[in-house]
């Protein structure tokens, strides 16, 4: 066996060089990027999650917007709101004739068979809409996630509910809502959430 030392301090062994040729990654270096990709992970979770909520505030506001109009166009056609179902909070009056209880994702129709709305809207989350009137006014409530919107009312700066129905929307309690315009939403309470 032969070893040589070459001027510049390498070994060479039988005549070929003996220095070491790295392939792949250090396990530090593999750390570094597993590490780097968890947080841009995080970070984009955050920004979806965060996007579905303003989406399911969106499609709230515009269902209960839509109810509304649909609640108008009713009050033109009989002169009254349907009542509301107390223990459900769904609207009244979707069988002819009768005071059935229209649910929340079927047709609303009356009993001369005009449709009010084809689908009458559910909430997009896992809360509920509930529904309020004695026949003179209406008022539509809803749970928005988001409690730092500003439609959610607000209590000494902190977020409110509305008293009336603190334990409706999904037992969670109603902070956002629409009413006919010869009403009001009513008093307010503080979140207990």
């Amino acid at each position: 066996m032969c070893i040589i030392l070459v001027g510049d301090g390498q070994k060479i062994f039988n005549g070929l060089n003996m220095k070491k040729k790295h392939f792949g990654f250090t396990m530090i270096e593999l750390l570094i990027v597993i590490v780097i990709l968890g947080i841009l992970s995080v970070i984009g979770l955050g920004a979806f999650t965060s996007a579905q909520m303003k989406s399911r505030h969106s499609n709230r506001k515009s269902s209960l917007s839509g109810i509304a109009t649909a609640l108008e166009v009713y009050y033109n056609d009989h002169g009254n709101y349907p009542t509301g179902d107390v223990a459900s909070g769904n609207i009244e009056g979707c069988a002819p004739g009768s005071t059935t209880a229209c649910s929340y994702g079927l047709i609303w129709q009356d009993g001369n068979g005009t449709t009010y709305m084809v689908q009458i809207p559910e909430d997009p989350g896992s809360n509920s809409f509930f529904y309020d009137s004695d026949g003179t006014s209406y008022i539509i409530y809803a749970r928005l996630e988001n409690v730092n919107d500003g439609a959610v009312p607000q209590v000494g700066g902190a977020p409110g509910i509305y008293s009336d129905v603190s334990d409706k929307c999904g037992g969670s309690g109603c902070n956002y809502g629409v009413a006919s315009s010869n009403t009001t939403l009513g008093s307010v309470e503080t979140d207990p959430l």
